[in-house]
């Protein structure tokens, strides 16, 4: 299977590139982003999700395609999709409501959380996959990612963590002086093995409503102050 992702000009979506050989199957869980198609009509399949799956993605359909064919899904303007190769022996784990696509070979297992992660990331139970293949995750921004180390914790913004592997030590907390800590979010502090996955969707939208407040302030001192149009840029 080749995924090819292509950034459109301006900032204003992605579009995912999917080209199938014969015998390989993806399993697509927003089918109605798939704008283009070329292959034999029966090579898309369409079936009721599970219950489980209908209650975490609040949806009813997803669509199997089997290859050899070509399909391509569109994003809007702040969602991104980071594609993650498995190998046998992964622990990492993701919520359900993140997941874009996955490949034939692969399996969900669910986890359920500890009663204090619960609380903090309002759903109950993380997936964790098994087997071989790839697995597409859908964001509100850039991702990134960050190695775990045992010893030397790393901060992660509660709103921003999405996957990270099930041997990992969870503590939640604030970090910094009393001024600090009284003025963030929450965060995970983190030790333990292997790769942790985070986006920068939900700090984001704080920027922004904190730039237009910011011109809003400027706006009104350009009308109020005599010269306030040449001073104030």
């Amino acid at each position: 299977m080749n995924i090819d992702i292509r950034e459109s000009g301006g900032g204003i979506g992605q579009a995912v590139d999917f080209s199938l050989n014969p015998g390989e199957t993806v399993h697509f869980l927003h089918p109605e982003q798939i704008i283009t198609y070329r292959g034999p009509s029966d090579g898309r399949s369409d079936r009721l999700m599970n219950m489980k799956g209908m209650y975490r993605k609040k949806k009813l359909i997803q669509a199997d395609f089997c290859g050899p064919c070509e399909f391509t899904a569109a994003l809007p303007s702040g969602f991104a999709v980071k594609t993650v190769e498995l190998r046998e022996g992964s622990d990492l784990l993701y919520d359900f409501r993140n997941i874009f696509f996955y490949s034939s070979g692969i399996e969900m297992q669910s986890r359920i959380l500890h009663i204090k992660n619960m609380l903090i990331t309002k759903d109950a139970v993380k997936m964790k996959f098994s087997g071989a293949g790839t697995v597409g995750l859908l964001t509100e921004g850039a991702v990134y990612e960050a190695e775990l180390h045992p010893s030397e914790p790393l901060y992660v913004d509660a709103r921003s963590l999405f996957a990270y592997p099930e041997n990992a030590k969870l503590e939640l907390t604030v970090y910094g002086n009393t001024l600090a800590s009284q003025h963030m979010n929450y965060h995970w502090k983190m030790t333990g093995v292997g790769t942790v996955l985070f986006h920068a969707g939900p700090t984001a939208s704080r920027l922004r409503e904190e730039m237009d407040q910011d011109n809003l302030f400027k706006r009104i001192l350009r009308e109020i102050l005599p010269f306030g149009g040449v001073i104030i840029k």
